[in-house]
Protein backbone atom coordinates (compact mmCIF):
# COMPACT_ATOMS: atom_id res chain seq x y z
CA UNK A 1 0.00 0.00 0.00
CA UNK A 2 1.24 3.49 -0.79
CA UNK A 3 0.11 6.46 1.32
CA UNK A 4 -1.37 9.69 0.04
CA UNK A 5 -1.12 10.24 -3.67
CA UNK A 6 -0.24 7.62 -6.25
CA UNK A 7 3.52 7.29 -6.60
CA UNK A 8 4.97 9.41 -9.37
CA UNK A 9 6.18 7.15 -12.17
CA UNK A 10 9.71 7.89 -13.34
CA UNK A 11 12.21 6.42 -15.74
CA UNK A 12 14.14 3.42 -14.47
CA UNK A 13 17.90 3.37 -14.14
CA UNK A 14 20.14 0.77 -12.54
CA UNK A 15 22.95 1.25 -10.05
CA UNK A 16 24.70 -2.08 -10.18
CA UNK A 17 21.98 -4.63 -9.52
CA UNK A 18 19.60 -2.14 -7.88
CA UNK A 19 16.79 -0.65 -9.96
CA UNK A 20 15.80 2.94 -9.20
CA UNK A 21 12.64 4.60 -10.46
CA UNK A 22 9.58 3.27 -12.27
CA UNK A 23 8.00 0.64 -10.01
CA UNK A 24 11.19 -0.38 -8.21
CA UNK A 25 11.11 -0.29 -4.38
CA UNK A 26 12.37 2.94 -2.86
CA UNK A 27 15.98 2.11 -2.00
CA UNK A 28 17.87 3.20 1.11
CA UNK A 29 21.38 4.58 0.73
CA UNK A 30 24.16 5.81 2.98
CA UNK A 31 27.70 7.14 2.65
CA UNK A 32 30.90 5.95 4.29
CA UNK A 33 32.93 8.30 6.48
CA UNK A 34 36.18 6.34 6.29
CA UNK A 35 39.11 7.40 4.14
CA UNK A 36 38.30 5.46 0.98
CA UNK A 37 41.95 4.60 0.40
CA UNK A 38 41.90 2.79 3.77
CA UNK A 39 40.53 -0.27 2.03
CA UNK A 40 40.03 -2.53 5.04
CA UNK A 41 38.29 0.11 7.16
CA UNK A 42 36.05 1.03 4.24
CA UNK A 43 35.09 -2.58 3.55
CA UNK A 44 34.33 -3.16 7.24
CA UNK A 45 32.07 -0.13 7.40
CA UNK A 46 30.22 -1.07 4.22
CA UNK A 47 29.62 -4.57 5.57
CA UNK A 48 28.08 -3.05 8.70
CA UNK A 49 25.91 -0.90 6.46
CA UNK A 50 24.88 -3.99 4.51
CA UNK A 51 23.84 -5.67 7.75
CA UNK A 52 21.75 -2.61 8.61
CA UNK A 53 19.96 -2.91 5.26
CA UNK A 54 21.85 -0.39 3.13
CA UNK A 55 21.23 -1.12 -0.54
CA UNK A 56 23.58 1.39 -2.21
CA UNK A 57 26.63 3.07 -0.69
CA UNK A 58 28.39 6.27 -1.72
CA UNK A 59 32.13 6.80 -1.24
CA UNK A 60 34.02 10.08 -1.30
CA UNK A 61 36.66 10.16 -4.04
CA UNK A 62 38.87 13.20 -3.29
CA UNK A 63 42.08 11.78 -4.72
CA UNK A 64 43.58 9.36 -7.22
CA UNK A 65 44.42 7.00 -4.37
CA UNK A 66 40.77 6.92 -3.34
CA UNK A 67 39.69 6.20 -6.92
CA UNK A 68 42.24 3.41 -7.26
CA UNK A 69 40.98 1.84 -4.01
CA UNK A 70 37.52 1.31 -5.49
CA UNK A 71 38.39 -1.94 -7.22
CA UNK A 72 39.61 -3.58 -4.01
CA UNK A 73 36.72 -2.20 -1.95
CA UNK A 74 34.17 -3.39 -4.47
CA UNK A 75 35.59 -6.91 -4.43
CA UNK A 76 35.00 -7.09 -0.66
CA UNK A 77 31.35 -5.99 -0.50
CA UNK A 78 28.02 -6.93 -2.04
CA UNK A 79 26.15 -3.67 -2.61
CA UNK A 80 26.68 -1.19 -5.48
CA UNK A 81 29.11 1.70 -4.99
CA UNK A 82 28.58 5.29 -6.08
CA UNK A 83 31.66 7.49 -6.46
CA UNK A 84 31.13 10.98 -5.04
CA UNK A 85 33.09 13.55 -7.04
CA UNK A 86 33.68 17.25 -6.52
CA UNK A 87 35.78 19.68 -8.55
CA UNK A 88 38.10 17.29 -10.44
CA UNK A 89 36.42 15.64 -13.44
CA UNK A 90 39.43 13.34 -13.88
CA UNK A 91 38.55 11.60 -10.62
CA UNK A 92 35.11 10.76 -12.01
CA UNK A 93 36.74 9.15 -15.03
CA UNK A 94 39.19 7.24 -12.83
CA UNK A 95 36.39 6.06 -10.53
CA UNK A 96 34.41 4.69 -13.47
CA UNK A 97 37.46 2.84 -14.72
CA UNK A 98 38.09 1.33 -11.30
CA UNK A 99 34.58 -0.10 -11.11
CA UNK A 100 32.17 2.48 -9.66
CA UNK A 101 28.56 1.50 -10.31
CA UNK A 102 27.48 5.14 -10.63
CA UNK A 103 28.86 8.66 -10.38
CA UNK A 104 27.58 11.54 -8.30
CA UNK A 105 28.72 14.88 -9.64
CA UNK A 106 27.77 18.47 -9.05
CA UNK A 107 28.01 19.97 -12.53
CA UNK A 108 28.22 23.38 -10.90
CA UNK A 109 31.72 22.64 -9.65
CA UNK A 110 32.96 19.96 -12.04
CA UNK A 111 34.05 22.35 -14.79
CA UNK A 112 32.95 23.48 -18.24
CA UNK A 113 31.20 21.58 -21.01
CA UNK A 114 34.35 19.85 -22.26
CA UNK A 115 34.98 18.30 -18.85
CA UNK A 116 31.37 17.28 -18.39
CA UNK A 117 31.46 15.69 -21.85
CA UNK A 118 34.51 13.64 -20.85
CA UNK A 119 32.72 12.36 -17.73
CA UNK A 120 29.54 11.57 -19.68
CA UNK A 121 31.47 9.72 -22.37
CA UNK A 122 33.22 7.64 -19.75
CA UNK A 123 29.97 6.85 -17.91
CA UNK A 124 28.37 5.80 -21.20
CA UNK A 125 31.34 3.58 -22.09
CA UNK A 126 31.08 1.82 -18.71
CA UNK A 127 27.28 1.63 -18.72
CA UNK A 128 26.79 3.50 -15.45
CA UNK A 129 24.39 6.31 -14.48
CA UNK A 130 25.12 9.79 -13.20
CA UNK A 131 23.42 11.55 -10.31
CA UNK A 132 23.15 15.28 -10.77
CA UNK A 133 23.57 16.62 -7.25
CA UNK A 134 22.20 20.14 -6.90
CA UNK A 135 23.20 21.49 -3.51
CA UNK A 136 22.42 24.87 -1.98
CA UNK A 137 26.05 25.26 -0.96
CA UNK A 138 27.46 25.01 -4.48
CA UNK A 139 24.84 26.65 -6.66
CA UNK A 140 26.11 28.53 -9.72
CA UNK A 141 26.87 32.19 -9.09
CA UNK A 142 24.88 33.43 -12.07
CA UNK A 143 21.74 31.73 -10.76
CA UNK A 144 22.25 33.16 -7.28
CA UNK A 145 22.51 36.62 -8.80
CA UNK A 146 19.54 36.09 -11.12
CA UNK A 147 17.24 34.86 -8.35
CA UNK A 148 18.74 37.05 -5.62
CA UNK A 149 19.79 34.15 -3.44
CA UNK A 150 19.65 30.38 -3.08
CA UNK A 151 15.94 30.11 -3.81
CA UNK A 152 13.72 27.25 -4.91
CA UNK A 153 13.58 28.76 -8.41
CA UNK A 154 17.38 28.98 -8.57
CA UNK A 155 17.85 25.36 -7.52
CA UNK A 156 15.24 24.01 -9.91
CA UNK A 157 16.71 26.02 -12.78
CA UNK A 158 20.14 24.62 -11.93
CA UNK A 159 18.83 21.06 -12.01
CA UNK A 160 17.05 21.57 -15.33
CA UNK A 161 20.13 23.25 -16.79
CA UNK A 162 22.33 20.27 -15.94
CA UNK A 163 19.75 17.77 -17.17
CA UNK A 164 19.65 19.65 -20.45
CA UNK A 165 23.45 19.56 -20.75
CA UNK A 166 23.57 15.78 -20.27
CA UNK A 167 20.65 15.23 -22.63
CA UNK A 168 22.42 17.31 -25.27
CA UNK A 169 25.22 14.76 -25.01
CA UNK A 170 22.72 11.94 -25.68
CA UNK A 171 22.91 10.71 -22.09
CA UNK A 172 19.78 9.96 -20.08
CA UNK A 173 20.87 7.48 -17.41
CA UNK A 174 20.27 10.23 -14.88
CA UNK A 175 18.88 10.69 -11.40
CA UNK A 176 18.66 14.01 -9.62
CA UNK A 177 18.88 15.37 -6.09
CA UNK A 178 18.09 18.95 -5.10
CA UNK A 179 18.89 19.46 -1.43
CA UNK A 180 19.34 22.13 1.20
CA UNK A 181 19.51 21.98 5.00
CA UNK A 182 16.19 23.83 5.12
CA UNK A 183 13.21 21.46 5.14
CA UNK A 184 10.68 23.84 3.59
CA UNK A 185 12.93 24.88 0.73
CA UNK A 186 13.99 21.30 0.05
CA UNK A 187 10.41 20.03 -0.09
CA UNK A 188 9.31 22.92 -2.32
CA UNK A 189 12.22 22.33 -4.72
CA UNK A 190 11.51 18.61 -5.07
CA UNK A 191 7.81 19.28 -5.58
CA UNK A 192 8.54 21.75 -8.35
CA UNK A 193 11.17 19.59 -10.02
CA UNK A 194 8.93 16.50 -9.92
CA UNK A 195 6.42 18.34 -12.10
CA UNK A 196 9.04 19.26 -14.69
CA UNK A 197 10.99 16.04 -15.24
CA UNK A 198 10.42 12.29 -15.10
CA UNK A 199 13.95 11.37 -14.07
CA UNK A 200 14.16 9.46 -10.77
CA UNK A 201 14.72 11.61 -7.71
CA UNK A 202 17.13 10.96 -4.84
CA UNK A 203 15.61 12.40 -1.64
CA UNK A 204 17.40 13.90 1.31
CA UNK A 205 17.83 16.95 3.51
CA UNK A 206 21.52 17.79 3.29
CA UNK A 207 23.60 18.55 6.37
CA UNK A 208 20.54 17.75 8.47
CA UNK A 209 22.61 17.77 11.65
CA UNK A 210 23.05 15.73 14.80
CA UNK A 211 20.96 12.75 15.80
CA UNK A 212 17.78 14.43 17.01
CA UNK A 213 17.65 17.45 14.69
CA UNK A 214 18.78 15.29 11.77
CA UNK A 215 16.10 12.66 12.35
CA UNK A 216 13.38 15.29 12.71
CA UNK A 217 14.41 17.23 9.61
CA UNK A 218 14.81 14.07 7.53
CA UNK A 219 11.56 12.50 8.70
CA UNK A 220 9.66 15.68 7.91
CA UNK A 221 11.30 16.47 4.57
CA UNK A 222 11.63 12.96 3.16
CA UNK A 223 8.36 11.85 4.74
CA UNK A 224 6.29 14.68 3.27
CA UNK A 225 7.64 14.01 -0.20
CA UNK A 226 7.17 10.26 -0.01
CA UNK A 227 3.62 10.72 1.26
CA UNK A 228 2.92 12.75 -1.89
CA UNK A 229 4.33 10.01 -4.14
CA UNK A 230 7.61 11.83 -4.82
CA UNK A 231 10.97 10.06 -4.56
CA UNK A 232 12.71 6.91 -5.78
CA UNK A 233 15.67 6.50 -3.43
CA UNK A 234 16.78 8.24 -0.24
CA UNK A 235 19.59 8.98 2.15
CA UNK A 236 19.14 10.29 5.67
CA UNK A 237 22.11 12.57 6.44
CA UNK A 238 23.22 12.46 10.08
CA UNK A 239 26.36 13.49 11.91
CA UNK A 240 26.44 9.96 13.27
CA UNK A 241 27.43 6.38 12.51
CA UNK A 242 26.22 5.83 8.92
CA UNK A 243 24.38 2.69 10.00
CA UNK A 244 22.03 4.97 11.96
CA UNK A 245 21.16 6.71 8.69
CA UNK A 246 20.03 3.41 7.22
CA UNK A 247 17.90 2.52 10.25
CA UNK A 248 16.21 5.92 10.20
CA UNK A 249 15.58 5.59 6.47
CA UNK A 250 13.75 2.33 6.98
CA UNK A 251 11.81 3.75 9.91
CA UNK A 252 10.54 6.55 7.64
CA UNK A 253 9.46 4.03 5.00
CA UNK A 254 7.94 1.81 7.67
CA UNK A 255 5.99 4.66 9.28
CA UNK A 256 4.46 5.48 5.89
CA UNK A 257 3.73 1.80 5.21
CA UNK A 258 5.82 1.90 2.04
CA UNK A 259 8.44 -0.73 2.92
CA UNK A 260 8.89 -2.90 5.97
CA UNK A 261 12.26 -4.22 7.02
CA UNK A 262 12.80 -5.46 10.53
CA UNK A 263 10.54 -5.19 13.55
CA UNK A 264 8.46 -2.22 14.60
CA UNK A 265 8.75 -1.70 18.35
CA UNK A 266 5.75 -0.19 20.12
CA UNK A 267 6.37 1.02 23.66
CA UNK A 268 4.42 3.25 26.03
CA UNK A 269 5.88 6.61 27.13
CA UNK A 270 5.54 5.49 30.78
CA UNK A 271 3.47 7.02 33.54
CA UNK A 272 2.98 6.68 37.28
CA UNK A 273 1.63 3.13 36.84
CA UNK A 274 4.92 1.84 35.39
CA UNK A 275 6.79 -0.44 37.81
CA UNK A 276 9.60 -1.70 35.58
CA UNK A 277 12.72 -0.21 33.97
CA UNK A 278 10.94 0.21 30.66
CA UNK A 279 13.61 2.48 29.15
CA UNK A 280 16.32 -0.06 29.86
CA UNK A 281 14.28 -2.99 28.57
CA UNK A 282 13.38 -1.20 25.33
CA UNK A 283 17.03 -0.29 24.71
CA UNK A 284 18.12 -3.87 25.43
CA UNK A 285 15.57 -5.35 23.01
CA UNK A 286 16.26 -2.73 20.34
CA UNK A 287 19.99 -3.44 20.50
CA UNK A 288 19.43 -7.20 20.29
CA UNK A 289 17.25 -6.78 17.20
CA UNK A 290 19.53 -4.47 15.19
CA UNK A 291 20.03 -7.07 12.44
CA UNK A 292 16.66 -8.80 12.81
CA UNK A 293 14.81 -8.52 9.50
CA UNK A 294 11.42 -10.13 10.06
CA UNK A 295 8.76 -7.40 9.64
CA UNK A 296 6.83 -8.00 12.83
CA UNK A 297 5.29 -5.62 15.36
CA UNK A 298 6.63 -5.98 18.92
CA UNK A 299 5.13 -4.24 21.97
CA UNK A 300 7.01 -3.50 25.19
CA UNK A 301 4.58 -2.11 27.74
CA UNK A 302 4.89 -0.94 31.33
CA UNK A 303 1.58 -2.20 32.68
CA UNK A 304 0.33 -5.78 32.81
CA UNK A 305 -3.27 -4.58 33.14
CA UNK A 306 -3.59 -2.08 30.31
CA UNK A 307 -0.56 -2.98 28.21
CA UNK A 308 -1.97 -5.88 26.17
CA UNK A 309 -5.13 -3.98 25.29
CA UNK A 310 -3.28 -0.81 24.35
CA UNK A 311 -1.00 -2.83 22.06
CA UNK A 312 -3.53 -5.31 20.71
CA UNK A 313 -2.28 -4.79 17.14
CA UNK A 314 1.19 -6.08 18.03
CA UNK A 315 2.16 -9.55 16.85
CA UNK A 316 3.86 -10.22 20.17
CA UNK A 317 4.56 -8.19 23.28
CA UNK A 318 5.72 -8.18 26.87
CA UNK A 319 4.62 -6.20 29.90
CA UNK A 320 5.56 -6.27 33.55
CA UNK A 321 5.06 -4.85 37.00
CA UNK A 322 5.10 -5.82 40.69
CA UNK A 323 7.30 -8.83 39.97
CA UNK A 324 5.06 -10.28 37.26
CA UNK A 325 5.91 -10.54 33.58
CA UNK A 326 3.54 -11.50 30.77
CA UNK A 327 3.86 -12.43 27.12
CA UNK A 328 0.91 -11.52 24.90
CA UNK A 329 -0.07 -11.90 21.25
CA UNK A 330 -2.57 -9.63 19.53
CA UNK A 331 -3.69 -8.34 22.93
CA UNK A 332 -4.22 -11.80 24.48
CA UNK A 333 -2.04 -12.97 27.38
CA UNK A 334 -0.45 -16.34 26.55
CA UNK A 335 2.18 -16.75 29.26
CA UNK A 336 3.01 -15.46 32.74
CA UNK A 337 6.44 -15.62 34.41
CA UNK A 338 8.76 -13.77 36.83
CA UNK A 339 9.38 -10.17 35.78
CA UNK A 340 13.17 -10.56 35.55
CA UNK A 341 12.69 -12.95 32.60
CA UNK A 342 10.87 -10.42 30.40
CA UNK A 343 13.59 -9.96 27.81
CA UNK A 344 14.67 -13.61 27.87
CA UNK A 345 11.13 -14.87 27.20
CA UNK A 346 10.59 -12.37 24.41
CA UNK A 347 13.86 -13.19 22.66
CA UNK A 348 13.20 -16.91 23.02
CA UNK A 349 9.83 -16.46 21.38
CA UNK A 350 11.30 -14.34 18.58
CA UNK A 351 13.54 -17.26 17.56
CA UNK A 352 10.57 -18.57 15.56
CA UNK A 353 10.55 -15.36 13.56
CA UNK A 354 14.30 -15.60 13.04
CA UNK A 355 13.65 -18.76 11.02
CA UNK A 356 11.19 -16.77 8.93
CA UNK A 357 13.91 -14.15 8.48
CA UNK A 358 16.41 -16.69 7.17
CA UNK A 359 13.87 -18.16 4.76
CA UNK A 360 13.06 -14.78 3.19
CA UNK A 361 16.55 -13.38 2.62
Amino acid sequence: MYPGRIRRITREIRVGGVAIGAKAPISVQSMTNTFTEDIQATIEQIRRLENAGCEIVRLAIPSEAAAAALAAVKSGVSIPIIADIHFDYRLAIAAARFGADALRINPGNIGGRRRIQAVVDCARDHGIPIRIGVNSGSLEKDLIEKHQGVTVDAMVESALRHISVLESMNFDAIKVSIKTSDVGRTVAAYRRLSQLTDYPLHLGVTEAGTLYSGIVKSALGIGMLLSEGIGDTLRVSLTRDPAEEVRVGYEILKALNIRRRGPEIISCPTCGRCRIDLFGIVEQVEKALENFRAPIKIAIMGCVVNGPGEAREADVGIAGGDGIGILFKKGRVVEQFPQEKLVHVLMEHLADYADYDKNTN
